[in-house]
């Protein structure tokens, strides 16, 4: 029996919250892979289209939160003859748990994927016990 991945495109999901939005446009959650090394978590998120000067990264008790606003300008004077995706904000969030260090999170933006490290702390690392 072999195994088979199937390919296709998702739709990009829109935020569903309860609280309004003072900015025009509408908000999506950008697609987000997370995945753990020794030392940390690495989420990586898809924000095609957001200049690094408008991402915002806030950490507030235990939730780290991520916002993303398009410049909506630079579209002005297209007409679309096809679109496949649409032009939005991205939010989202993240309850983190105490093994985060979260005053070592770091954050980078390259071609519209952001990158955020989230180290663990000490005492969450694995390590090797020699025995003597």
């Amino acid at each position: 029996m072999t195994d088979t991945q199937s390919l296709e495109a998702k739709e990009k999901q829109e935020v569903q919250s309860a609280p309004e939005k003072t900015k025009p446009g509408r908000t999506y959650v950008p697609y987000t892979d997370i995945y753990e090394t020794a030392t940390a978590l690495v989420v990586v998120m898809e924000v095609p289209g957001v200049d690094k000067e408008n991402i915002d990264i806030r950490l507030e008790k235990n939730e780290l939160t991520v916002e993303g606003l398009i410049d909506f300008d630079a579209y002005r004077n297209y007409t679309p003859v096809y679109t496949e995706y649409n032009i939005g904000h991205f939010s989202r969030s993240f309850t983190l748990s105490n093994v985060i260090d979260k005053n070592r999170i770091e954050a980078k933006v390259d071609n519209g994927v952001l990158t955020l490290t989230l180290p663990k702390i000490e005492e969450a690392t694995p390590r090797k016990i020699n025995v003597h």
